[in-house]
């Protein structure tokens, strides 16, 4: 969809210009009588998101499905003029800047997504985007490896992304650095303190801390940074960006608040794009700056007092020695950075806030919809976010490919990364989802349990 910018002002000097005092002017030669004084059908009035819904669903109404998947990639709305700006020859073909001062724009923009990561995590700086959120998490800890300058051993609660944890071990392996897994309370589906403490007399250089974490249930983060920091590690966050504008900000947890926060920034205006691209995100605290990876733009003032932008605070060995840097990484994914701070610049803090509320609110009313069917129960009692994880008494499997054939993506099968929960889907609602959205999932589980004959778990 289009985003046409025209005020009424726009078009008045326009229509002046070509000589004509109204826009019917342009149609003179249509008859009376065949001219739409009002298009048939059409609601009085509807927001960008329902006009957008509205024409997708006249357009392939046979083919339309409702995606109920999170784990990582949500479906959000985007509104309109986030992606016609984003693409424009000004952002679309100057997202790499490597010499800097003849790229002002872009960096601008850069700066910009720096300042607003930044006031979101609570910390104090924050890097230019990296490649996905997964290897951003793996870069946090190898930064985290360095600043400690001790310790090579990291503890990763197993309530972290799977494709994450995959990623890290990766990242991390030929480093010698030791990836310890640390388990989850069954119950209430978060990392328990006393989890904690077999390591409590050991060295370690860091603990992550996903909040939520991947079955949407919010962890104990201020014990957690507090435990952290009593053995001299740091922690690291793992956050969704548009929950930020609902959750207390990694800066703030526990006594002194988290070392560095990094995540996934896909949910700011990223289409799910048949799986990517995407971009993470890396913020800490000024101590730690010097070994944060990826680009920093910086802000000063030319010899004119005019204000100018630069890439900052790096080494040229950066990006030509590699065994001199503290990364590899140089890709910072500019256009999908472009992207995400034109859309938090239009959503704004509070319109953030709203849609993290609506998600919220949009999957509690998911579960117990899915809940109320007989044999569907729900899994971890610990508060959540906009993702939980539902219990089905059949094969997850057959059921989630039942609901495909009637339209419905119906959430993540968990038996592949954690068979322990037995037939368990992780399923997630955001703002998009309406109340008849929900209704139908319901009712479509419902008839697919019935049609399954596979033994309960």
């Amino acid at each position: 969809m289009p985003f046409i910018p025209h005020t009424p002002e726009d078009l008045r000097a326009m229509l002046e210009r070509i000589g004509i005092p109204a826009l019917d002017g342009l149609f003179d030669e249509i008859p009376a009588g065949l001219r739409l004084h009002k298009p048939p059908a059409v609601p009085p009035a509807l927001g960008e998101a329902e006009v957008a819904r509205l024409m997708a669903r006249r357009a392939v109404p046979e083919r339309r499905t409702l995606n109920f998947i999170g784990a990582g990639a949500y479906e959000h709305h985007i509104p309109a003029a986030v992606w016609q700006l984003a693409t424009r020859g000004e952002f679309y073909s100057a997202y790499t800047p490597y010499q800097a001062e003849a790229s002002q724009g872009t960096l601008q923009v850069l700066y910009e997504f720096q300042t607003m990561m930044a006031s979101l995590a609570g910390l104090d700086v924050s890097n230019a985007g990296l490649y996905d959120g997964a290897s951003a998490l793996g870069e946090a800890l190898l930064m985290a490896v360095r600043a400690h300058r001790g310790a090579r051993r990291v503890l990763m609660p197993a309530t972290v992304h799977p494709a994450y944890r995959r990623v890290v071990r990766a990242l991390v392996k030929h480093q010698g650095i030791e990836v310890i897994e640390v388990p989850y309370c069954t119950d209430c589906g978060h990392t328990l303190a006393e989890a904690l403490e077999p390591y409590s007399k050991q060295e370690v250089a860091a603990l992550v801390i996903p909040q939520p974490n991947f079955f949407g249930v919010l962890e104990p983060v201020d014990d957690l940074v507090n435990w952290i920091h009593a053995r001299g590690g740091l922690a690291v966050g793992l956050v969704n960006p548009v929950l930020l504008g609902l959750l207390k900000p990694p800066g703030g947890w526990g006594e002194s608040g988290a070392d560095i926060a990094v995540g996934e920034g896909q949910p700011l205006g990223i289409p799910l794009s048949g799986g990517g691209p995407y971009f993470g995100f890396m913020t800490c605290k000024a101590a730690l700056v010097r070994q944060m990876p990826g680009r920093i733009v910086g802000a000063t003032l030319d010899k004119d007092g005019r204000p100018g932008y630069t890439l900052t605070l790096q080494a040229r060995e950066q990006h030509i020695r590699r065994s001199k840097a503290t990364s590899n990484i140089c890709t910072n994914q500019g256009l999908m950075v472009t992207a995400a701070t034109i859309h938090m610049a239009l959503l704004g803090s509070v319109g953030l806030r709203r849609v993290a509320a609506a998600s919220c609110a949009r999957t509690q009313a998911l579960a117990e919809k899915l809940t109320a069917i007989p044999g569907v129960s729900r899994l971890f009692a610990g508060p959540h976010a906009h993702e939980a994880v539902i219990c089905l008494p059949a094969s997850s499997s057959d059921v989630l490919r039942s609901l495909l054939q009637r339209g419905i993506l119906g959430g993540l099968d968990l038996r592949v990364d954690y068979p322990e929960l037995g037939h368990a889907l992780l399923v997630c609602a955001t703002e998009t989802k309406l109340t008849e959205d929900l209704d139908c999932y319901a009712e479509q589980l419902q008839a697919a349990l019935q049609d399954s004959r596979v033994s309960p778990c």
